[in-house]
């Protein structure tokens, strides 16, 4: 039996963890006075909530939930464990996942780099756990994985470069150049699992635009699913999907939350999309 598991940056909401039996390690929310669990004991609005006053560092996941949660898995039965995660480049997590998984010799650990971070991981884990249901064997699967990962892309369109300045991602002289700009940036990832600036559109009603030419592009190759990403923007983003889902092409379309480990570098106010191509 094989367990899928995955780190709370992958941004799924509970009713698709629960439908797909995939268990999570929450990465912890750093604060100056208190440390939280992410989506545990602290969700990705109050997080955004406290944003006027502090941002959070995001960390390593709390070693004794993880530990707790390797138990369970053991507990119900499972022989191997397919480890999902976000990108190697971005967190340390994966690693600290590593170890954790040392303390559990009786199941066999398999790790996959998403090579990503938020929705976009979180699209790999749930065609990771579709895969596992089939019951296919860890290394079909993980072939599979390897290929349907080029298939997924995300954009986040930032609204403001506050947070990537104070997150560090992006330095005060670039970031004071970009806000006299009114710049909008189109965050991406690459094959390398790191984040890069996709677009630099200037405004609110021009970015939009390039972010809706950017799926456009998408479907003119495939079919794809797609996902609305809103960072406490839910009517914004809800106002892009309206202005989308009747684009051709689309087979499915979904509203999901930008979680915390993405969201304390790109702020709220943010939307994004992501595109799962077919075949």
């Amino acid at each position: 039996m094989i367990a899928v598991l995955a780190d709370s940056a992958c941004d799924l909401p509970k009713a698709v963890l629960d439908q797909y039996k995939i268990y999570t390690i929450p990465m912890s929310i750093i604060y100056k006075d208190k440390e939280y669990l992410d989506q545990v004991t602290i969700t990705p609005q109050e997080v955004y909530d406290k944003m006027p006053t502090e941002v959070p560092t995001t960390s390593l996941p709390d070693r004794e939930y993880g530990l707790n949660v390797l138990k369970q898995i053991e507990d119900e039965g499972y022989t191997d464990v397919l480890v999902v995660t976000i990108s190697n480049v971005l967190s340390g997590t994966p690693n600290a996942i590593r170890i954790l998984s040392e303390e559990y010799p009786s199941m066999r650990f398999h790790f996959f780099d998403t090579k990503t971070l938020g929705v976009p991981e979180g699209v790999v884990v749930r065609e990771a756990a579709k895969l596992v249901s089939k019951g296919l064997p860890i290394n079909t699967v993980l072939k599979q994985l390897e290929e349907i990962r080029t298939r997924i892309k995300g954009y986040i369109l930032v609204d403001t470069l506050e947070y990537l300045i104070k997150g560090g991602r992006l330095s005060k002289t670039a970031g004071a150049v970009g806000t006299v700009l009114n710049l909008k940036p189109i965050v991406s990832h690459n094959e390398e699992g790191k984040l890069y600036t996709h677009a630099k559109p200037r405004g609110k009603k021009q970015s939009r635009k390039q972010l809706k030419e950017i799926l456009e592009e998408h479907l003119k190759q495939s079919s794809c699913e797609v996902w609305v990403l809103h960072a406490a923007s839910k009517p914004e983003a809800d106002e892009f999907l309206e202005s989308i889902k009747d684009l051709g092409g689309i087979t499915e379309i979904h509203s999901y939350q930008i979680g915390a480990a993405m969201g304390v570098h790109t702020g709220p106010q943010t939307i994004g999309v992501v595109v799962f191509n077919s075949k």
